[in-house]
């Protein structure tokens, strides 16, 4: 998306409804990345030594949600002008934070099944309307040889009522999503944004080095993800944020912040066969 699009109505829903993907590009510095990356491992540290607090997402991949006051750049990311006007648009003036974590392929990671992240809700099947968005920003200068992430434009829309848990399609249905392939290579500094419905999965890492993402999970007031997730934050924190922030974040304040425990179990990536 060019710089003069980048708050324009009718080309972010254009994006979104059409490929069910968009992305700005150098939104942020790559040094403000560098400076995530070392957060988000620093973070993935922790949270392994926690029952419950790494998920993994197949063979050496690895999902951890985390609070938002740990990320130094999130006020950062919630105050950008392309994601809040990328929220409002789709979302409307009413949308919700209701996750925040990242994603870890590490050398080693296999090619996931193909997927969408939850089963697609009476709103987006019958309604024709996308309730949930998806931001994702990368903490390396991404490589083929990374296992970038892999989305088939335009099957957010799709209908796969035989899927396992509404979310995986059968493998007979493969080939529309490899002949839809589309192969993303963001850049440090980078945001997307995407529906999570869009049928996509992360690729091979046959790099030696981590691809860690970060992921913000955004809901419009209808949609029920927050049920998943749990957005702790301190007083002090909450109070210190912008209002353009704490007015659109779901949360629950906690004397003190622990480990988040995993509930977006997607059980198919944990079945899948990598052999």
């Amino acid at each position: 998306m060019s710089v003069g699009e980048q708050d324009d109505v009718a080309a972010i829903m254009g994006g979104l409804y059409g490929d069910g993907i968009i992305g700005v590009k150098r939104a942020f510095a790559p040094e403000w990345a560098d400076r995530l990356r070392e957060e988000i491992m620093s973070l993935f540290e922790e949270a392994r030594a926690v029952p419950g607090g790494a998920l993994p997402r197949g063979p050496q991949r690895w999902y951890v949600e985390v609070q938002p006051e740990r990320i130094s750049g999130f006020v950062d990311i919630a105050t950008h002008p392309w994601f809040v006007a990328v929220c409002e648009a789709v979302l409307g003036p009413d949308y919700r934070i209701v996750e925040v974590g990242f994603d870890i392929p590490f050398p080693g990671a296999a090619d996931q099944p193909w997927h969408r992240d939850f089963p697609s809700p009476e709103a987006t099947l019958k309604g024709r309307r996308l309730n949930s968005l998806a931001f994702n920003l990368t903490t390396v200068d991404t490589r083929l040889e990374h296992g970038p992430f892999e989305v088939a434009p335009g099957t957010q829309w799709d209908d796969i009522p035989a899927a396992k848990d509404g979310m995986f399609p059968d493998k007979a249905l493969w080939e529309r999503y490899v002949s839809r392939a589309v192969q993303k290579l963001p850049q440090r500094g980078d945001i997307s944004a995407r529906s999570a419905l869009t049928i996509h999965r992360g690729t091979a890492n046959r790099s030696s080095e981590a691809r860690p993402v970060l992921v913000i999970g955004v809901d419009a007031p209808d949609a029920t993800n927050a049920d998943h997730h749990d957005l702790q934050v301190t007083r002090a924190y909450v109070d210190s944020l912008p209002p353009i922030v704490r007015d659109h974040l779901m949360y629950r304040v906690a004397d003190e912040l622990t480990q988040v425990i995993q509930h977006h179990v997607i059980e198919g990536l944990l079945e899948a066969d990598y052999g």
